[in-house]
């Protein structure tokens, strides 16, 4: 049983978890001990995170060059983009009705920390974040890691690639080659994830602050409780019903997943283990995984919605301002732009609750008694996200399958009528 790297992983995060409670009045564990581990398990976030960007620009390219022809990028990534987008709506539809049902935070009347501030981000408009995709600086891009930026240099340099063909045939060799080095490399760092996630636990264990999310436990329990019956029972449904892969395989395929982003909380970071899952377990090509993955990290954010939208209502409630039936259209349309935005790093759906509580007027000293909370629900928040990742990926790769056996039918019927 111990051979399984999600076994090992699940056992790290869950050892790491109750190690801190194990020594809570040790000095020694609550200093040093726990300035080790949150430097053990920063160096393997890091060890992942210098993966991400190669990765994602090689597979990206080696995805285009492979696929058939250019027509079917335009329609691969179109599918890929609608996918991820009504999957994202769907979400939001589900934790506003369950939160219109059960309305979290109603009766607490809470006054939060009145010192509280919050500190405002200010986001681009759409028009800005399309206009942005474009880097100025491919080198800067590439050093801070922006992902929008990253795949449309991706997109563009293995569509001009796949264009001159043959001509090029060094360069497509040298792609190809390097995105399996890079796949070989997320093999090796993910066998020492289960040390990763345990040091990663032990410096979580010694953050959580029992008193400050015992007073609203049904608002945390309802996320957390929406957020994993979505990856694991709605995710693994809808695959058992659009593809050939059973609802109960996506979910062992996916495990190891969903306990890494559970421990990471960053999508980005999870890239790499993302797609492992989809190429090795579930045998989605690697050129739709390449390009799938990536942008359902930058883009698909079911997660950051239902958390963004649930968060919302409890803040409305608790603090006796709940939110309106006549608000639900723009609240909607509004969680649907900030959870696109919330991009695949940690922390990103508190930002953009603290917007939606500017926004909607709000007490500002809200922010203080949500940012409690929010390491511990962005934990689940990120493994419904990444479990999305693959759900679309794996149900793309599956309509590509159909289509391709639908080409190559009638050629074959036509050939036997002919002999």
């Amino acid at each position: 049983m111990f051979k399984s790297l999600s076994v090992k992983i699940f056992v790290g995060l869950l050892i790491g978890t109750l190690f801190q409670y194990g020594f809570a009045n040790d000095g020694f564990v609550n200093g040093t001990l726990v300035d080790v581990a949150a430097g053990i398990g920063s160096m393997f976030v890091q060890l992942i995170m210098m993966l991400v960007v190669p990765l994602v620009f090689f597979s990206i390219v080696t995805g285009i060059i492979e696929l058939n022809d250019l027509k079917s990028f335009g329609r691969l990534g179109s599918k890929t983009f609608v996918l991820y987008l009504l999957n994202t709506v769907v979400a939001i539809v589900a934790a506003i009705t369950l939160s219109v049902w059960f309305a979290p935070g109603a009766g607490l009347a809470l006054t939060g920390d009145k010192n509280a501030e919050l500190v405002t981000t200010e986001l681009p408009g759409f028009l800005g974040m399309i206009v942005d995709i474009i880097p100025r600086n491919p080198i800067q891009a590439f050093a801070e890691g922006n992902m929008l930026q990253i795949i449309f240099m991706a997109l563009m340099t293995g569509g001009v690639i796949k264009a001159l063909g043959d001509t090029v045939k060094p360069t497509i060799t040298f792609f190809q080659q390097g995105n399996k080095i890079m796949l070989k490399m997320i093999t090796v760092v993910m066998s020492l994830a289960p040390y990763g996630v345990f040091a990663l636990m032990i410096q979580l264990g010694a953050t959580f602050v029992p008193e400050a999310f015992m007073s609203v436990l049904s608002y945390m329990m309802l996320v957390i409780g929406l957020l994993a019956f979505w990856a694991l029972v709605v995710y693994p449904t809808i695959i058992g019903l659009t593809t050939s892969t059973s609802a109960s395989d996506f979910r062992r395929h996916t495990r190891e997943q969903f306990l890494f982003a559970l421990s990471t909380a960053s999508s980005n970071a999870t890239i790499p283990v993302t797609m492992r899952t989809l190429i090795e377990k579930i045998g989605v090509k690697k050129s739709i995984a390449g390009f799938g993955v990536p942008m359902g990290a930058t883009m698909n954010m079911s997660g950051a919605a239902i958390y963004i939208t649930v968060g919302i209502f409890f803040v409305g409630n608790a603090f006796g301002h709940p939110i309106e039936m006549s608000q639900l259209p723009v609240l909607a349309f509004t969680v649907f732009l900030l959870s696109i935005g919330a991009g695949g790093v940690p922390g990103g759906g508190i930002v953009m609750i603290g917007v939606l509580i500017h926004q909607l007027g709000l007490p500002i000293e809200a922010i203080a008694i949500v940012a409690a909370l929010d390491r511990i629900i962005d934990m689940f928040c990120t493994s419904t996200n990444v479990v999305g990742d693959a759900a679309v990926v794996t149900m793309v790769d599956h309509s590509e399958q159909v289509l391709d056996a639908a080409a190559t039918t009638p050629a074959n019927t036509g050939s036997t009528a002919a002999a």
